[in-house]
């Protein structure tokens, strides 16, 4: 990854790194040209909730604060890509990445923003969470989710990474 070191990349919460990449291939994708977008005003708006990379983050690297902070996210990507735009975090939860896309909108349609890279990240990586929900009565015994249903029991814990651009 340009910009960022071994060191770095070892301590980043793998949902960062996941974001690099998606947001990069999504600007890609899109048909933007890396070298045209630095500088550019091009916004980040991130929806991510999950900390569980801090509960097993491990060593007394400078990284391990940045690589698990959630703020951190969205200006990780700003930086590496060198956009100029709003660069913003969201944490909502559920909603979280809806949250930023209507974010990003919004700042694209107040001219605050040339365009946007929209993304939302979400991976379990220590049981710990998942276990607390469970005594607490909010995940689904059935391990499915049946929102809107009879039969709805609770909601099931899922995992995704994913980007587009605006």
């Amino acid at each position: 990854m340009s910009g960022v070191s071994a060191a770095e990349a070892g301590a980043m919460d793998p949902q960062q790194r996941l974001l690099l990449e998606r947001g990069y291939a999504a600007l890609h994708g899109a048909g933007y040209d890396r070298d045209a977008l630095n500088g550019s005003l091009m916004g980040v708006f991130v929806g991510i909730a999950s900390t569980e990379f801090a509960l097993i983050c491990v060593g007394d690297s400078v990284y391990a604060a940045t690589g698990s902070s959630l703020s951190i996210a969205s200006g990780r990507l700003s930086y590496v890509l060198g956009l100029h735009g709003p660069c913003i975090a969201y944490e909502t939860a559920c909603s979280a990445a809806l949250v930023a896309a209507d974010g990003a909108v919004r700042a694209v349609q107040a001219l605050r923003s040339d365009g946007a890279l929209v993304a939302g990240v979400n991976l379990m990586l220590a049981p710990t969470i998942g276990m607390r929900f469970a005594v607490a009565g909010m995940t689904s015994a059935r391990g499915r989710c049946h929102a809107f249903d009879g039969r709805s029991d609770g909601y099931a814990r899922g995992e995704a990474c994913g980007a587009m651009a605006l």
